[in-house]
């Protein structure tokens, strides 16, 4: 496996695991379905699936044989980037129109 190819494969993962827990009605993504899910449950995926794709990608640069340290400005940078990755299923869940049953009219 080449170096672009696990880039793009941990950036595919990122973008999947972001937007998981918006998407998921069951707590961490596995439990019971819920009606509606709490946003700290949302959240605490959402961390939960930072930290799988961050093991991921370590593994992936571990087997490539480039293992590099990493300082905290890295997990700023990837922290923010899950974010931003993730705004798509926030959006969806909590901005979008929903429709309104239509009530028939009396008249």
């Amino acid at each position: 496996m080449t170096q672009d190819v696990a880039v793009w494969m941990v950036l595919v993962a990122a973008l999947l695991a972001a937007n998981l827990p918006f998407l998921s009605q069951r707590v961490l993504l596995v439990g019971p379905r819920q009606q509606d899910k709490a946003f700290g449950w949302r959240l605490l995926e959402l961390v939960l699936l930072w930290l799988a794709v961050l093991a991921a990608g370590f593994g992936l640069e571990n087997q490539l044989g480039q293992r590099s340290p990493q300082g905290w400005e890295f997990f700023a940078a990837l922290g923010c980037l899950f974010l931003t990755l993730a705004v798509p299923g926030f959006i969806w869940r909590y901005l979008r129109r929903r429709r309104v049953a239509e009530v028939p009219d009396a008249g």
